[in-house]
């Protein structure tokens, strides 16, 4: 039987403004990307995220990210490689107190936003994100993009390489996410979103924005908590899963 982690971006708000529904995402994932501080998320939030996620079994990941609240984590950013490497391991550190306080752990890393985009092709960021989690801890699973730079080096590090795809998300010819301020980045419709899923989960396949059919050979599969509906969304996406024969679980 084919099987597949459903993963998404939670813990994204900031004091009293919030951005996801915490508590019903973490109903549908098997993998919570919690906001680590720096594109959103603060002490309290993640504190009550990895309370929740302990309660329900989801694993734990530290969401990284360029220091951006103001934009979200969205923005390009220059940072040198060694201050890059200690603010990846920060974050993890900061997460990995709320997560053993509930009597769990941060089970891997993933980059957020303009720093997963960059790790992609950029190799001296990509040394940085896997140096930051060597720092943190030399056994973390990192989670990105198939084809990315910063799995390939994740790799070479010893540390576990976990491929992603996105349902609601773009793809080029080449296999990359088309960029967020480009026309159509963002797929919107419920049905679409919900039948990509089930073709990546089984097929490891997804039709690009040109036609053309790519394949994207994923173990882990993202939801946006930030889309409209996404709760929604979610449980959809994991009822036609389960239906078609697709086992959701966490990856190993």
């Amino acid at each position: 039987m084919t099987s597949i982690d459903l993963n998404a971006d939670l813990g994204e708000g900031f004091g009293r403004w919030q951005l996801t529904d915490d508590e019903q995402l973490l109903s549908v994932v098997t993998s919570a990307n919690v906001a680590c501080g720096f594109h959103a998320g603060d002490a309290a939030t993640m504190r009550r995220v990895c309370e929740r996620a302990a309660e329900l079994g989801v694993r734990i990941g530290a969401q990284v990210s360029y220091r951006d609240l103001a934009g979200f984590g969205r923005r390009a950013m220059d940072v040198p490689p060694t201050e890059l490497a200690a603010e990846v391991a920060y974050q993890i550190g900061a997460l990995e107190v709320f997560a053993r306080a509930a009597g769990t752990r941060v089970s891997y890393v993933k980059p957020h936003g303009a720093l997963y985009n960059r790790v992609v092709r950029d190799e001296e960021q990509a040394g940085a994100v896997v140096d930051g989690v060597l720092l943190a801890d030399a056994a973390l699973p990192v989670l990105g993009l198939p084809g990315s730079r910063l799995l390939e080096l994740a790799g070479k590090a010893g540390l576990p390489a976990v491929t992603e795809a996105f349902a609601d998300r773009a793809y080029t010819d080449g296999g990359t996410l088309v960029p967020r301020g480009e026309e159509g980045a963002v797929v919107t419709d419920p049905d679409t979103v919900v039948e990509r899923s089930l073709g990546l989960a089984r097929d490891g396949a997804v039709t690009s924005r040109s036609g053309a059919r790519i394949a994207v050979r994923a173990r882990s599969l993202c939801l946006h908590g930030d889309t409209p509906g996404a709760v929604e969304l979610a449980r959809r996406v994991r009822a036609r899963l389960a239906e078609s024969g697709v086992r959701v679980e966490a990856f190993a």
